[in-house]
């Protein structure tokens, strides 16, 4: 039972590792102020050119890292249309969003069902050999560490440093940022195309680690939505929507043990089921109750720019 049970968790934080990064990078799009809604599309879309960037050079960081680039292309659009052209930024992230899932699909359509390599697990010397704790956080494959890191990371860079500093005042006070010589364009533009990045890095991390392989339907389809609600549930602090993304990959992997359990039940329910359970959790927890106290040590209100359009520049 111990040992189902240190699987059942290191299986919550692999299947977690993309929403992690995706959302993470949404975090601090938003803490720019800028709102990025290509989410959804961008992951299909990552997810689609890092296995076939995989696959045609047969290595998964480079597939990676083009992956991890497109998302910044999309999100560069995202920047270059809203930020500098002033044009509504809900719009433009909307259309790219169902523009770059049907790019997706239509540019993968050789490449369905086909194996390719994948992410590896890479068990850390000495700490994967310690008992219960080993199995579950030092068995897992780069990006899974890399997610796990990045959330310690991002909070300290938002928090305790000067450039974080200056990221949180962009977003919730351009105009007096600019007034004190900073490129609030330039600075918003750095940090959609950096969330963007990492968006794109987490659609890889479906089709070479999550569920290798690319294919209809695509275990991220409908995850960037969730991203995006992580990121205004989770109260826009890193520490908190992580929190929330691990959440989310419980109620995924409970579902695939209850739909082992209740086998007469249809499996489309348990496949569907985590997404209105996440929403009613993310409601319940941001109500006036004992957990939204216990969190509100993480929590941050929307910054104050959050979708305005800067116009001095």
């Amino acid at each position: 039972m111990e040992i189902s049970w240190v699987f059942f968790t290191a299986t919550i934080l692999a299947s977690s590792a993309p929403l992690v990064i995706a959302s993470l990078g949404e975090t601090f799009s938003e803490k720019a102020g800028v709102i990025n809604l290509s989410l959804d599309g961008t992951i299909l879309l990552g997810a689609m050119v890092g296995f076939v960037t995989a696959y045609k050079s047969g290595s998964v960081i480079l597939g990676t890292l083009v992956a991890g680039c497109s998302g910044a292309v999309v999100a560069s659009i995202i920047g270059i249309f809203s930020i500098f052209w002033r044009i509504p930024q809900v719009a433009i992230g909307f259309v790219l969003a169902l523009t770059c899932k049907d790019l997706a699909y239509f540019l993968g359509s050789n490449y369905t069902r086909i194996k390719g390599p994948q992410l590896e697990n890479l068990p850390i010397p000495f700490l994967s050999k310690i008992p219960v704790v080993g199995n579950m956080l030092f068995c897992h494959n780069l990006m899974t560490y890399i997610s796990l890191a990045l959330i310690p990371l991002s909070w300290f860079y938002c928090f305790r440093t000067r450039p974080g500093l200056i990221l949180r005042a962009v977003g919730e006070n351009p105009i007096a940022c600019y007034a004190r010589g900073y490129k609030v364009g330039k600075i918003q533009f750095f940090y959609v195309v950096l969330g963007g990045f990492l968006v794109g890095i987490a659609g890889a991390i479906y089709s070479l680690g999550v569920k290798p392989g690319w294919g209809r339907p695509q275990g991220a389809e409908g995850i960037g939505w969730i991203a995006l609600a992580l990121v205004i549930f989770g109260g826009w602090h890193p520490i908190r929507v992580a929190f929330g993304a691990y959440f989310f990959g419980f109620l995924q992997a409970l579902g695939v043990i209850l739909q082992n359990v209740w086998i007469n039940v249809p499996a489309q329910l348990f496949q569907v089921a985590p997404f209105p359970l996440m929403i009613l959790a993310l409601v319940l927890v941001n109500r006036p109750t004992f957990m939204n106290r216990f969190f509100s040590m993480f929590y941050s209100r929307p910054p104050e720019a959050l979708g305005k359009m800067f116009s001095l520049e």
